[in-house]
């Protein structure tokens, strides 16, 4: 597994994690985020990560504690700055939604190719998205203040044939700055590489310890410790379990992180 090695780039997912909390705070108010209704409680510990996708092996790379009473893109900024201390060149950033920032878009562009799902907020991005064709356009975020931001805008038209029960045509923004060489449709497809971090999720939820301080930083260093068990079981599935072959490595059914997490 080659993660690290200075040779070739690398796709860099950028995220927030919610994970639902029932309580008080612990010192202050700040410490605990509001999210969408989930587990019966609107309250949670947020933390922004970092995951470098390689062969569709997601890594976790940097992760930080993010407090309520603070501007989220900072969170960014710290984990950003992290990602840029690795040996490896990035070659694209990845972000959903939540990081439609005027902030983040200029850090992130100024790093690697970035591309960010667009919201269906606002009259002028509605009227964008409201079409029947792909196209690249421009947008003007804050237009005509002294925070104007221009940046490519990738708008994809897809299709529903009865998936999930849906029918019909699907429309997606993107911002796409660096990446006005390609389609729109190539531009989602680029986004959807990012779609490998669904299954971090999945294990840091298994292997994060159960407690039941309110102590942030220790709720935040039982985050740390899951994210390191999830990336030395990685390493370890392809790079000592697996075995050789051709066309790529065998991996044994039984070597799963249950098992070795347990």
């Amino acid at each position: 597994m080659t993660i690290l090695d200075r040779s070739g780039s690398r796709i860099v997912s950028i995220d927030f994690i919610d994970n639902p909390y029932h309580g008080e705070h612990y010192a202050d108010e700040g410490e605990l985020c509001s999210m969408a209704p989930k587990d019966g409680t609107t309250t949670c510990y947020r933390y922004c990560t970092a995951y470098v996708v390689s062969k569709e092996k997601p890594v976790t790379l940097a992760m930080t504690y993010v407090r309520s009473d603070e501007d989220e893109a900072d969170a960014v900024e710290r984990v950003l700055a992290r990602v840029e201390n690795y040996p490896f060149e990035i070659d694209l950033l990845l972000a959903d939604s939540g990081f439609y920032n005027e902030r983040v878009i200029r850090r992130a562009r100024d790093i690697a190719t970035t591309v960010v799902h667009v919201p269906k907020k606002g009259e002028r991005m509605k009227d964008k998205l409201d079409v029947h064709k792909s196209y690249m356009t421009t947008y003007r975020m804050y237009k005509d203040s002294e925070r104007e931001l221009r940046f490519p805008l990738a708008v994809a038209v897809s299709y529903q044939n009865g998936d999930r029960g849906k029918h019909g045509e699907v429309v997606r923004g993107y911002v796409a700055c660096g990446a006005t060489d390609r389609s729109a449709k190539q531009v989602e497809r680029l986004y959807r590489k990012r779609s490998g971090i669904e299954t971090t999720y999945r294990l840091l939820r298994e292997a994060r310890g159960i407690t039941t301080t309110r102590d942030p930083v220790v709720r935040f260093a039982i985050m740390l410790v899951a994210a390191l068990l999830e990336n030395l079981w990685l390493v370890l599935r392809w790079a000592v379990v697996a075995h050789p072959r051709r066309g790529g490595r065998d991996l044994p059914d039984e070597f799963t992180f249950k098992t070795f997490r347990d």
